[in-house]
């Protein structure tokens, strides 16, 4: 009862608020009073007052039911639901204790709202009393709650079953720099809450439905027992005990049913309730608001307006009615249409942080213009702002700004991802849908548009949002298209990472160092490598996921290494000992054992004489021998990429290169190290050995 008028007062907090303080105080005395209920005998004019208390809490929460956009916030309600039923059943006790000990004084015995109700149900005749009564306990009993509970029970098990898929695409979200880790930690917690809340309204259907019993068997009682009272305890006739006992019966059924009604009628609106930014008649506004499913109904209410024998004249009003819906829902859409025709000035699309010569770009076709319109929330912009956060920060290096422009030339839903101007990926994506990825087993198939996820090639199919909830309680995840250009741009950033760096981001890493360690950043460049040299080994690094955040160390490492050599191929080469640690932090946890995937002696020569038979050669293998060999690794990988775990292949240092560059096109993003990369201190789990023979075959 707090929590509801504390949501009708705006959903202030309860802490916030003394008037639900005090309410907070009363409820548990409330509580126990509605047992005490049961046990003291209350007079016809209290119980009245209780009756009108019980109809006013039903009607709250049926309003409050009306009004709620999402299930979760009523999360109330199942608690509400057991405390209204057990002040109902309260009732159904003291009532019947009056009606039985009172009866015979009248039908004013048990109180004003009794006899009204009765009477009003009743009227002349008991028969049809009795049967109306009948009819009201069969809408509430077998129709709303029996549907009611079944719909909880449904809801309950989908929910259950799609927390996994949600926990997954909360953590994709997370890995994208789609979400913070606030928002990722809020948004677990409230998938918690959606499961908890299904649970507990599976649970509170049944005490519905058992009210709903509990209220035919009290009428049974109240007939049988004030009948047999009246006849023998009052020397009543018949027929009188009847009028009187029957009446009152009824009445006090009636007036505990209206209340059950309401509440299994809130019952029903929560549980079936579909999350949304309107209410109820707004969603049913919105989507009855369709011309095109008005003129069938037109039509066939004319037509069965003119059968003879029908109510020509009501047939025939209604039928005009929705023909005027028809129209005056059209009318309104052919408007807009020529309202916002001259409306391409939003072509030219500012944003203040975009650069015309940046080195990434996403070109949108028009019909994905929405998603970067200031005036829409220019949802996909804030996600490649949060992309292009996350990715700096994992790489330790600013990630350069990425030009959005929308390209007339393209197909209305299709996007291009560009890097330094080339096209690196491209696919199709639909605003006015949601994308729902097999991302493992699924329970049902979803109808919809086949497709691809464009980052993972999983199998997916665009759906309609309606069908959100179903398919993520089938298994599927489920994300808008704004998140697949997100993360689709995400991962071809990560695959290309290497290519956004220059030499204005490089000398930016040094000036950053030189603000804490000026001497090691100015021994560098130019006195010991020219900036050129520099950028060229951390692309390397970067084009294979080496973190270089550590400035520290791979500046460092690059002095050092300096006078010995100049290659930028031998620098990054040398270098990756230096950045070892970090390297393997990569792949696996500081207290995991890395899980690593070795070369059999035998084909690691092979591979290192055709190494040294093409020195600097980036692809020295034989296309024979690198075909087999990729096929060998790509199988002992192949258990480990179902798993979820990453891994590395380990080699000798002259193999890793050339060993990483054959194994790029067949895995993602893989890690190749040599042995002296990995550090001392480190435990590796050889889970694999690809061996000559599984490499070379019978050839």
């Amino acid at each position: 009862m707090a929590s509801v008028l504390g949501r009708l007062r705006g959903g202030r907090l309860a802490g916030a608020d003394p008037g639900a303080a005090a309410l907070g105080a009363i409820l548990p005395v409330a509580i126990l009073s509605l047992v005490l209920l049961m046990v003291v005998p209350l007079p016809a004019a209290l119980l009245d007052v209780f009756f009108i208390l019980n109809i006013g809490i039903a009607l709250i929460v049926l309003m409050v039911a009306i009004n709620t956009r999402h299930p979760l916030d009523f999360s109330v309600f199942p608690t509400v639901l057991l405390f209204a039923t057990l002040l109902r059943l309260s009732l159904n006790v003291a009532s019947t204790r009056v009606v039985l000990v009172h009866g015979h004084e009248g039908t004013a015995a048990a109180g004003h709202v009794i006899e009204a109700f009765g009477g009003f149900l009743v009227g002349g005749d008991y028969v049809v009393g009795l049967f109306v009564f009948a009819v009201l306990m069969i809408i509430n009993l077998v129709v709303i709650t029996k549907g009611a509970g079944r719909v909880s029970e449904v809801a309950a098990r989908f929910t259950l079953d799609a927390l996994p898929g949600k926990q997954m695409a909360i953590d994709a979200d997370m890995n994208a720099g789609l979400l913070s880790a606030e928002d990722a930690r809020a948004r677990r917690a409230q998938v918690g809450r959606e499961a908890d809340f299904h649970g507990a309204m599976d649970g509170a259907s049944k005490f519905v439905k058992g009210d709903a019993v509990a209220g035919l068997l009290i009428l049974a009682i109240n007939i049988v027992g004030g009948l047999i009272l009246g006849a023998v305890s009052h020397d009543l006739s018949l027929a009188e005990a009847a009028r009187i006992y029957l009446l009152l019966a009824v009445g006090d059924g009636l007036v505990a049913q209206v209340p059950a009604l309401l509440l299994s009628i809130a019952t029903a609106l929560v549980v079936t309730r579909v999350g949304s930014d309107l209410d109820l008649a707004g969603q049913v506004v919105a989507q009855f608001a369709q011309g095109r499913s008005w003129t069938p109904v037109a039509v066939m209410l004319g037509l069965m307006g003119l059968l003879p024998g029908m109510p020509h004249l009501v047939l025939l009003a209604a039928a005009g009615g929705a023909g005027f819906a028809a129209w005056r829902l059209r009318a309104p859409r052919a408007m807009a249409v020529v309202a916002d025709a001259p409306e391409p000035a939003m072509a030219a699309i500012e944003w203040r942080d975009v650069s015309e010569t940046a080195p990434a770009g996403l070109e949108l076709g028009f019909g994905l213009v929405g998603l970067v319109d200031d005036a829409k929330g220019s949802v996909l912009m804030g996600r490649i702002t949060a992309i292009r956060r996350q990715l700096s920060k994992g790489l330790g290096l600013v990630v350069p700004p990425i030009r959005v422009r929308d390209d007339l030339g393209l197909p209305p839903f299709q996007y291009r991802i560009l890097i330094s101007g080339v096209v690196v990926g491209e696919d199709q994506a639909f605003p006015d849908d949601v994308l729902a990825i097999e991302a493992g087993p699924v329970e049902a198939v979803i109808p919809g548009r086949e497709v691809r996820d464009p980052a993972f090639g999983l199998p997916a199919r665009w759906i309609d949002p309606g069908e959100a909830d179903l398919a993520t309680a089938a298994g599927y995840t489920v994300v808008d298209a704004a998140s697949v250009i997100g993360t689709h741009l995400n991962h071809l950033l990560q695959l290309h990472a290497h290519r956004l760096i220059g030499q204005d981001e490089v000398q930016a890493m040094l000036d950053t160092l030189a603000e804490s360690a000026p001497a090691l950043a100015g021994a560098l460049v130019p006195k010991l490598l020219p900036l050129a040299v520099v950028t060229q080994v951390v692309q390397r690094l970067v084009e294979e996921a080496v973190p270089v955040r550590d400035l520290r160390s791979l500046v460092s490492g690059l002095v050092a290494l300096a006078p010995r050599m100049q290659e930028p191929a031998e620098l990054a080469e040398a270098l990756r000992t230096t950045l070892g640690a970090a390297i393997v932090q990569t792949v696996a946890g500081l207290k995991e054992p890395l899980a690593a995937i070795a070369l059999d002696p035998a084909l690691e020569n092979l591979l290192l004489g055709a190494v040294r038979a093409a020195p600097g050669q980036a692809w020295p293998f034989d296309p024979e021998l690198g075909g087999r060999v990729g096929e060998a690794v790509s199988a002992a990988a192949a258990p480990l990429m179902a798993e979820g775990r990453r891994f590395a292949v380990v080699t000798v240092p002259a193999v890793r290169r050339p060993l990483w560059s054959l194994l790029k096109v067949r895995l993602p993003q893989p890690v190749v190290l040599a042995f002296g990369e990995i550090p001392d201190e480190r435990t590796v789990d050889v889970v694999a050995v690809v061996g000559g023979q599984n490499a070379l075959g019978d050839g």
